[in-house]
């Protein structure tokens, strides 16, 4: 696997345990809907962590480990903006 990949997918992975809590501590009103924001969050979080690390290697402005962690910042302030309605 190449280490782009391995990045892209563990910066989503880490970007999605990072913010889980938000679901768990809000209670949703069934399991079922807490089980299928949670799928969603994830797919949504490896799709961002794909796409931004992509844009910033195409860009070549600083290594595959900063981008990274840039990307692994912009997810979980964007999340964490949204989980508590910050941004209108």
């Amino acid at each position: 696997m190449r280490e782009i990949t391995k990045a892209q997918i563990t910066i989503g992975l880490l970007a999605f345990f990072a913010t889980v809590w938000e679901i768990i501590i809000n209670r949703p009103e069934s399991i079922l809907t807490a089980a299928g924001l949670i799928i969603l969050q994830l797919i949504l979080l490896l799709i961002l962590a794909y796409v931004i690390i992509a844009l910033l290697e195409w860009v070549k402005v600083f290594d595959l480990k900063t981008n990274a962690i840039l990307t692994l910042f912009v997810l979980v302030t964007i999340r964490l903006l949204t989980a508590f309605q910050i941004v209108p």
